[in-house]
């Protein structure tokens, strides 16, 4: 949810409520990004899974014979979630095929080139090890419809059955499935794009993309240097990753590497790490792609970002002639809205990125090559092609509270952001949400003055937890 200083009162209350995850507050078991929680604690236990395997291949099963993927990153759980999954499915009729360790848009896309009815991730993204998620694809590499997800939790009222045993589905493992998507990654940069005298390092975080990303820089002329790429179910996201870019900002400064590209353990984020150590996130990587395509005259439409996008880059794009939007926080969003409107470029800071000219989800090694492509078309260095964007300071904070479902319009909390919106002018933002997978509330307070910022939002910090902590 996200208030504009020049709202009024009423109409804050309203933006309040419509901003915080719209559609998805009736959901039992999906947020916004799939089932997601810590394993072992319900939902994320091997009886749910097993009946949610159930669900969805009852639900697909109305639509006719079929096939359905399932891939994992590299968390130890996902061995055991994706026996049961494939179990559930069988048991509704429904044939697997298992992707094993991948990238969750990689399972997009073959998804969609395997004709498979819906892809199955099971990943929890960013998250450490001890947590897990599912999440579903459609047959075009989409995400989920709504009206299907409600189907699947209306299918999990309903008692497990068996279809009879000559019906049971089957269960095969796609084996060429990282080359496949090796081979996509390249063709999506033009031909005449050649890594040759980058040395490049490759952080995956010990997750779903260790045997994938290495490979497809390389294969396009770069020297890369791995980091992150062995992972032993325990290690996916520790201390590396998009998350936590100390060791790759470190590693790049003492190879005197030309810039670094860090996944996270699903490999649907990235940021990157200029020569001289400079963290680029999700803005500036949307930044650098939209301004080469702007100077090549090649692009088109209108850019879609969110709530937590930085006011810096909204002013850069309208001084640039381009119409702005934005959505929630969840790439969901950012996909309806771009379908909508018939643009092809979104994103958001955390290094979701979505390139819908060439895939139907964010996808962390095709944005990082699309920023190589700019960088090789404008003949600049990483640290060069991002100038021009000036970012406002912004604070992003969490709290605990009691309640994953705990309800922002607490009166106190309402006028707190209103007090704080009136000192920051139309020279700045707060935005309050709740966290779509954990009982957290998320503040961000962005303004001109960092050291402002700070003390705003540790004001709200202290009114939120005081109110639901």
């Amino acid at each position: 949810m996200v208030m504009k200083a020049k709202e009024p009162p009423q109409q804050m209350a309203q933006t309040l409520t419509k901003m915080n995850h719209p559609s998805h507050n009736s959901r039992r078991y999906f947020g916004t990004d799939g089932i997601r929680g810590r394993v072992g604690t319900w939902p994320i236990t091997p009886e749910f899974v097993l009946k949610l395997g159930w669900a969805i291949g009852k639900v697909l099963a109305r639509q006719g014979s079929g096939k359905v993927l399932i891939g994992k990153d590299t968390r130890i759980s996902g061995y055991m979630f994706e026996s049961v999954l494939e179990s559930g499915l069988s048991a509704a009729g429904i044939d697997t095929h298992l992707l094993g360790p991948m990238p969750t848009p990689a399972i997009a896309y073959l998804t969609r080139t395997l004709r498979a009815q819906a892809g199955i991730v099971i990943s929890a993204s960013h998250n450490p090890y001890y947590d897990n998620g599912i999440k579903f694809f459609s047959s075009q590499g989409t995400k989920l419809p709504d009206s299907v997800e409600l189907a699947i939790e209306e299918q999990l009222d309903q008692p497990m059955t068996t279809v009879d045993s000559a019906e049971l589905g089957k269960a095969i493992r796609v084996i060429d499935a990282p080359g496949r998507y090796i081979e996509f990654c390249k063709s999506t940069v033009s031909s005449d794009i050649i890594l040759h005298g980058l040395k490049i390092v490759v952080d995956c975080a010990h997750g779903a993309a260790y045997h994938i990303a290495p490979n497809v820089f390389r294969e396009l002329g770069a020297e890369v240097i791995e980091m992150g790429v062995e992972p032993n179910g325990l290690n996916i996201n520790l201390d590396c990753g998009a998350t936590q870019t100390k060791a790759i900002r470190q590693k790049v400064l003492e190879q005197n590497a030309d810039l670094g590209i860090a996944l996270d353990g699903d490999g649907d984020r990235v940021v990157m790490v200029d020569h001289r150590g400079h963290i680029l996130d999700g803005d500036e990587l949307l930044y650098t792609i939209i301004k080469d395509k702007v100077k090549r005259s090649s692009f088109k439409g209108g850019i879609v970002g969110t709530t937590m996008t930085n006011l810096g880059l909204e002013q850069a794009l309208k001084q640039m002639g381009l119409e702005f939007v934005r959505v929630p926080v969840g790439d969901r969003y950012i996909l309806s809205e771009l379908n909508k409107r018939h643009w092809y470029l979104g994103g958001e800071p955390s290094g979701h990125v979505v390139c819908m000219e060439m895939t139907t989800t964010g996808d962390g090694i095709i944005t990082a090559l699309q920023v190589l492509a700019a960088m090789r078309h404008q003949n600049q260095s990483l640290a060069d092609i991002r100038r021009g964007l000036l970012k406002y300071p912004q604070i992003l904070l969490n709290v605990k509270v009691a309640r994953l479902d705990c309800s922002l319009e607490n009166p106190r909390i309402q006028q707190a952001v209103k007090d704080v919106e009136t000192e920051l002018g139309d020279k700045g933002r707060v935005l309050l949400r709740r966290s779509g997978t954990e009982p957290l509330i998320r503040i961000m307070v962005e303004g001109e003055d960092e050291r402002n910022v700070k003390r705003l939002a540790e004001q709200m910090v202290d009114v939120v937890r005081q109110e639901l902590g």
